[in-house]
């Protein structure tokens, strides 16, 4: 088929309005592709970002013009699906490499940037990225020769140079962003820094690492950075993911992964609109868990098969008699068409999805933009490749089921069936032998005969809470994922013989709370206060947890202080997610007590860490540091899951100099107390993480300095600030610094927040924020009371646009806030029901349900008690009330119509 460039260009107008505007932006492209002339047009996106001294600029600008030469390209026939995808997986090399080695020579300007280095994993790795995807690179460093200052420890400068990474290529701008970075694939990321050094990585891949991690590893490639040591690395590791012999263990893992996610995609079962191109039956993911079983299986006695690559996989296994030729064509050519429709689904708005639409119009559209005359046509497409794909996947799970089975499983006795039985557990055989394996030595908890034999004391008490846990499969995962990451577990063993009924709680947490089933997997010891019933208590005020948090030894140094604080924080926090779980407490209570917490560490914790810089530097006459806190902080009203969103000011003259052994401007001063500041609240110790600091509502963003003088805070607010940044100043707050301090910045924000302002520019303000929030941040699911429309966010931007407009009702706290604005007949007493409702529902989801998708029937009947309603469908039709509301009011203020969706 001839290559046809004008047709290309009509359909990306018509289809795809990501393409039509970067059309607009870059025309010279759009010249040379009506010329028909793709390599050179091609050739001049890869310069959009030469000569441009910004790195953020410079990639920004080179991917939206890469996005749309191969869009078009790919479009107009000229560039194969494969093309488009290397191109896209050589950015990305490109545009890590460039970052890993700004973020080393932005601290160390004159160092060779080596030590530190990034391995691309899944369809990066395997130079198959999609049209709008993100990337799962893992970051090592060698702590050795990793570049840093003399001060820094190797760990903090390789967090700071990951941080940065991060932030450079997802950081959304002006300019748009580069790729969306998920660090989530890194070894025990739940628990371990950004980057991790490779004697810890080697560590956890020789000893600890599960069989998704193996898949995960065929496609590996050392990408950027000191590539020459990633290769290094991927040698060390080869043994964990090739095993020697057959490994048919692969396939378990592999059925009971396509399991859930059948299970959990079932409306992705038969094509159709919504239909899942990567989760569905036949869809991508089965195609590619088709060659990778295969390579797992077999990959250890034939090198051959150790390739990235999905098709030259395919190609391999046939060329080794493994597959018929035939099915290593079929799935090939059905997972070019498959990327190739997901490419078209994500060229409309450059958005990461994989669904085919469910409205009619929009599926039209993409049909179209594919070249079909409508979206019967696309889903008769798709349903002709999901049923030869999914026929040929399912006959690869009973084939390889068959052959599994016909290897001798050992033993774990009879009775010990029978008494599972009895339990309750609805597969006895199954879990027999998973208990059976459990004392296996594969489990850190159980190394040592005495460990061995305090488990043994408890082992039928375990089994039996287990099994009559609300969901007894999840809570035993949970279970053996502490098992398997406790170094040791001899207290916990000790704590639950004496305190059996812990075991009932533990239970319920392991079913229920996957986010403290994840907190006790990495300290057991969060359940040790439980045993008293003063820890069902709400905690007290900021000043009276301020003085829990700083009781230490008489001899503790700075590192005792940071491990203290995050281990009280850590307990506290914990038990207030079991108040949760158990309904104990309203979850606005918890809410306001987990601000506290974070209130009261933030305040110790900064003062530890002036007390450390000051032996450096000295203090500056006049002159103080103090924190605003912004968003949920500010309000009052976190989430386990909430990050801390704070400014960093100081008073005084930004000339003044410090009095210490190392002099420093008050600028530079405050700027380096900020990052210590930021370190001690965010650095993972031997006590694990703190908290996740966001800086970027600071003046002039993420561009700007960590630390601003109240006169350039002042003088920005009034000058160059945007509406959305008023907005977020109505939630500011002081969290640090003297009465006297507190008292002059809320002033001056005070006088930013009642200046006039012209109403109509404000409702245009407050519509375009809100439009590009919902272009870059989709709901993760139903229960995403935050961005759902009628949700969190469209109620809080209307609070904030009367807050503005009428100069009223300034209150960091959302619902005192709203309190005022129903006094004033500016708001209906009902919107302080729904804001109820919903914050509710958002706290206790958080744990629940984090995710965002509906939980299994208790997880319902949890949320519905937490958020004082009798039953599930009673808090669905609450929180649809909520957003209907909101979604009339929006009508009202705004004057623009909102869809809600069920």
């Amino acid at each position: 088929m001839e290559n046809d460039w004008q047709s290309a260009i009509e359909r990306a107008h018509a289809h795809s309005p990501f393409l039509s505007r970067a059309m607009d932006r870059l025309p010279e492209l759009v010249d040379l592709a009506q010329s028909g002339d793709g390599e050179a047009m091609l050739a001049l996106a890869r310069q959009q970002g030469e000569g441009i001294e910004d790195l953020r600029v410079a990639l920004r600008r080179e991917r939206m013009a890469l996005a749309l030469a191969l869009g078009l390209g790919d479009l107009a026939g000229a560039f194969p699906v494969a093309r488009v995808c290397r191109e896209l997986s050589e950015f990305a090399d490109r545009a890590l490499d460039a970052a890993i080695a700004e973020a080393i020579l932005n601290r160390v300007p004159d160092a060779d940037p080596a030590g530190f280095f990034a391995l691309a994993l899944g369809k990066h790795g395997a130079c198959e990225l999609n049209y709008s995807s993100d990337i799962d690179p893992i970051l090592l460093y060698d702590p050795a020769i990793l570049p840093r200052r003399e001060r820094d420890e190797p760990g903090e400068a390789a967090q700071r140079v990951a941080r940065r990474v991060v932030e450079t290529l997802s950081a959304v701008t002006d300019e748009g962003y580069v790729f969306r970075v998920d660090l989530r694939l890194r070894p025990a990321s739940e628990v371990s820094p950004l980057a991790i050094s490779i004697d810890a990585a080697l560590s956890h891949y020789e000893s600890s690492a599960l069989a998704w991690e193996r898949a995960a590893f065929i496609r590996a490639r050392a990408v950027a950075g000191d590539v020459a040591a990633g290769e290094a690395f991927l040698a060390a590791i080869r043994p964990f993911v090739w095993r020697k012999g057959l490994d048919f263990g692969a396939i378990s893992e592999i059925s009971r992964l396509t399991a859930r996610i059948r299970d959990a995609n079932p409306s992705s079962q038969v094509p159709g609109p919504g239909f899942d191109l990567k989760k569905g039956r036949g869809g991508i993911r089965e195609i590619e868990f088709y060659a990778q079983t295969h390579q797992m299986i077999h990959g250890g006695r034939n090198p051959a098969l150790r390739l990235r690559g999905t098709r030259a996989s395919l190609d391999a296994l046939a060329e080794a008699g493994l597959i018929p030729p035939e099915d290593a064509i079929l799935l090939g050519e059905n997972y070019d068409r498959l990327r190739c429709i997901e490419h078209r689904l994500q060229m409309v708005q450059d958005r990461q999805t994989h669904s085919l639409p469910s409205r009619a119009d929009a599926l039209d559209g993409v049909a179209q933009l594919h070249g079909l005359p409508d979206g019967a046509a696309l889903v008769a497409e798709v349903q002709a490749i999901s049923e030869e794909v999914g026929a040929r996947y399912d006959d690869l799970l009973r084939a390889n089921a068959a052959a599994q089975s016909a290897f001798p499983l050992p033993s774990t006795g009879p009775e010990l069936e029978v008494a599972l039985d009895q339990m309750g557990f609805a597969d006895p055989h199954g879990i027999a032998e998973r208990v059976g394996g459990w004392q296996s030595g594969k489990f850190k908890a159980l190394k040592s005969d005495a460990a061995i034999a305090a488990f043994e004391a408890i082992k039928p008490a375990v089994l039996d809470a287990l099994a009559r846990a609300p969901e007894p499969e999840p809570a035993m995962l949970r279970w053996e994922r502490l098992l398997a990451q406790l170094p040791s577990a001899l207290n916990l063993f000790h704590l639950l013989e004496a305190r059996p009924g812990l075991l009932e709680l533990l239970a319920r947490i392991m079913a229920l709370a996957d986010p403290l089933a994840e907190a006790l997997a990495r300290r057991a010891d969060l359940l040790d206060p439980l045993i008293d019933a003063r820890a069902f208590d709400l905690p007290g005020s900021v000043d009276e947890l301020a003085i829990r948090f700083s009781r230490r030894e008489a001899d503790d140094g700075y590192e005792q202080v940071l491990d203290t604080v995050r281990r009280e924080v850590g307990e506290l926090r914990f038990a207030l997610g079991v108040q949760l779980v158990e309904g104990t407490s309203d979850p606005l209570e918890i809410g306001a007590a987990l601000s506290r917490i974070a209130e009261a560490a933030l305040r110790v914790l900064v003062e530890a860490a002036m007390t450390e810089f000051r032996k450096a530097y000295g203090t500056i006459a006049e002159s103080e540091l103090v924190i605003l806190g912004l968003g949920r902080l500010g309000g009052g009203m976190l989430t386990h899951a909430s990050d801390l969103d704070v400014v960093f000011l100081f008073t005084g003259e930004p000339s003044a100099q410090s009095d210490g052994p190392r002099p420093q401007g008050a600028t530079q001063y405050y700027n380096r107390l900020t990052q210590r500041a930021i370190a001690a609240l965010s650095v993972p110790t031997a006590e694990g993480a703190l908290y996740e600091i966001d800086t970027r509502l600071r003046p002039s963003g993420a561009q700007g300095p960590p630390a601003a003088s109240f006169e350039s805070f002042e003088r920005y607010q009034r000058e160059q600030a945007w509406t959305w940044e008023h907005m977020a100043l109505t939630r500011a707050r002081p969290v640090f610094g003297s009465l006297q301090a507190s008292a002059e910045v809320w002033g001056i924000v005070r006088e930013i927040l009642v200046a006039p302002r012209d109403p109509e520019k404000l409702r245009g303000d407050v519509l375009e924020m809100r439009a590009r929030m919902a272009e870059h941040k989709s709901p993760a699911g139903p229960l995403d009371v935050k961005l759902l429309r009628g949700g969190l966010v469209d109620l809080e931007f209307l609070v904030h646009f009367l807050q503005l407009r009428e100069g009223t009702a300034l209150h960091p706290d959302l619902g005192a806030a709203l309190a005022e604005l129903v006094e004033q007949d500016l708001m209906p007493a009902q919107a302080c029901e729904a804001y109820e409702t919903m914050s509710r529902l958002i706290i206790a989801a958080r744990l629940i349900s984090p995710d965002g998708q509906v939980p299994h029937e208790t997880g319902c009947a949890v949320l519905a008690k937490a958020c004082q309603f009798d039953d599930w469908e009673a808090l669905m039709a609450a929180l649809d009330d909520a957003r209907r509301l909101v979604a009339r009011l929006w009508v009202e203020l705004l004057g623009e119509r909102m869809e809600i969706e069920g």
